[in-house]
């Protein structure tokens, strides 16, 4: 009778010896592969009234959700084999006021305070081609704008843009991709012209 009791746990160490015949070898912690592109750009020289160099990975089109319908105003850049877009708003200072639409660009980066761990504002000065403004970098878990700027030439032209991704934002995973494209959004801004 004892002997049918311990057949259960005789086959359960059988079948535990059986199973440690070869080394157990942990996987390596794995990271998604993300293969970028070669930096390539093209310059966007249209009715708007700049002109900038862009990627050629990036399409631009208009906003589907600007409602003003005015072709000055807002298009997207959108990556889509990066899953992100920088969507980018244009306002004739005529319209509104410097002071105004500068504090509208703040209002929309300090929205990540809660979300961000640190807001750095850099600087952008090209006096060559009076470009003057902020580009901001955000950095913190799960914010979604990892990256905003706005540009000036501080009497006729305001150009403001964010980088947002189509992906719950995860900044570990989308930190190559963020400096990546911030490299991109560098470059764009050194070659904007106002016309």
């Amino acid at each position: 009778m004892k002997f049918k009791r311990c057949i259960p746990c005789l086959l359960f160490f059988l079948l535990l010896l059986m199973g440690c015949g070869e080394g157990y070898t942990p996987k390596p912690r794995g990271f998604f592969r993300i293969d970028l592109p070669e930096k390539e750009y093209r310059m966007f020289d249209s009715v708007y009234p700049y002109e900038f160099a862009y990627p050629v990975y990036g399409i631009l089109s208009e906003d589907p959700q600007d409602e003003t319908h005015d072709r000055l105003r807002r298009f997207n850049i959108n990556y889509p084999a990066l899953n992100a877009t920088i969507h980018m708003t244009y306002v004739p200072l005529q319209n509104v006021g410097l002071d105004t639409l500068i504090g509208e660009a703040a209002d929309f980066v300090y929205k990540h305070v809660t979300k961000a761990t640190q807001i750095s504002k850099t600087p952008v000065i090209y006096p060559e081609h009076a470009v003057y403004g902020t580009l901001f970098n955000i950095r913190g878990k799960n914010v979604a704008s990892a990256c905003q700027f706005y540009v000036t030439d501080s009497l006729n032209h305001f150009l403001r843009g964010s980088l947002y991704f189509n992906a719950s934002p995860d900044n570990d995973s989308l930190k190559p991709v963020v400096d990546f494209l911030k490299e991109d959004i560098d470059y764009m801004l050194k070659t904007l012209r106002w016309k």
